[in-house]
């Protein structure tokens, strides 16, 4: 089906000034795209836009008609602004309300559930909802969509990631958020909470056996909706001695959710953290894991190398957008393997194909 030509499709990157947000927005502007940037603050947002040549909104979050109002006339909204557990809901509201789509590129369980309860409000709207459309979640969710093609029956679904890659601000303060609140795993279609490090195993993700842990990544939320698989856990290589330190994390973890804990250690991560530069990234790729199983016990294995976990979401975000520049599916709640397909991922660059044995 055809939609709206490029060159008339309004869209906004709201929180164009972070990390993710800014590399977005200038490879739009490679691409020939001029997208509204927009955020809580002029002296953030207008250097950008002026070294970018586009137009800049600024408003906040708080303001409910005010917020709506400023999304007027737009056909999609490219929300970057973190953390996303406070600022994804007012937006997603706003997005229905004024009947644009909206994308994030968050990896926080919690949004991605929340997005799934939209899912009704954003079919009557004839809205989009697509939380996670960079590397959190995009080529694990592929993968995992590949497999339940592969598997149909499978009952458990293990994924996971191995990166060398410097962690942005944004995703380094989620990440202290996420230890606050314990390791995540689902269960018999529930999402359960468990000790952080809760399974070890051997895990062979394209470059060699590791030890790996679970972590609470948000594909214990999204896998379930691409995939209906009930059981799903999440790993990332660690070295023995981070597993022991996960496992001893668990005894001072109520402490971690205590505000002035937070605040301290996030106020550390905006002091130290500056995120990965473009040599950086061009030289760290991913390699990217999957496993099924069903009740038989057979198993199938799924692997694919990626590009950077930062570049992979750039390209990835902006692959969602030109989806929807170029379609008109119906409104809903998404996953990005539901939006566009398992085959996404092998569509940016540095993809390669993804592999089942």
């Amino acid at each position: 089906m055809t939609t709206t030509p490029s060159q008339h499709f309004r869209w906004m990157i709201y929180g164009a000034n972070g990390y993710s947000g800014a590399l977005i927005a200038q490879e739009a502007v490679k691409r020939g795209y001029t997208p509204v940037l927009a955020g809580r603050r002029a002296d953030n947002i207008a250097p950008l836009a002026a070294q970018l040549g586009l137009e800049y909104q600024i408003f906040g979050l708080d303001d409910t008609a005010q917020l709506q109002q400023q999304l007027q006339g737009f056909q999609l909204v490219m929300h970057c602004a973190g953390p996303f557990s406070a600022t994804a809901a007012p937006m997603m509201q706003a997005c229905i309300a004024a009947g644009a789509h909206y994308l994030d590129i968050t990896g926080e369980i919690s949004v991605f559930e929340h997005a799934q309860s939209l899912q009704a409000q954003a079919k009557q709207a004839g809205v989009v909802i697509c939380s996670g459309v960079g590397f959190d979640v995009i080529p694990t969710d592929c993968v995992a969509a590949a497999l339940k093609a592969a598997m149909p029956d499978a009952t458990h679904l293990a994924l996971g990631f191995d990166s060398s890659s410097s962690l942005s601000p944004g995703t380094a303060k989620t990440s202290i958020e996420g230890m606050a609140q314990g390791g995540k795993i689902r269960r018999n279609g529930k999402i359960t909470t468990v000790p952080l490090a809760y399974r070890v195993r051997h895990i062979d993700f394209g470059n060699g056996e590791k030890s790996a842990m679970t972590i609470p990544w948000g594909d214990v939320a999204t896998a379930y909706y691409t995939t209906g698989i009930p059981n799903i856990e999440v790993y990332i290589p660690s070295p023995m001695p981070l597993i022991y330190g996960a496992k001893l994390a668990n005894l001072v973890r109520p402490l971690l959710g205590l505000n002035s804990v937070q605040t301290f250690l996030k106020a550390r991560v905006g002091q130290k953290v500056t995120g990965p530069d473009d040599q950086k990234r061009a030289k760290r790729g991913t390699y990217v894991w999957g496993e099924v199983t069903n009740a038989r016990g057979e198993r199938k294995t799924a692997r694919i190398q990626t590009a950077n976990v930062y570049s992979l979401t750039i390209t990835g975000a902006l692959a969602v957008i030109e989806y929807l520049m170029s379609h008109q599916p119906s409104g809903g709640a998404y996953t990005p393997a539901k939006l566009v397909g398992a085959q996404l991922v092998s569509q940016l660059p540095e993809s390669g194909m993804i592999e089942i044995i």
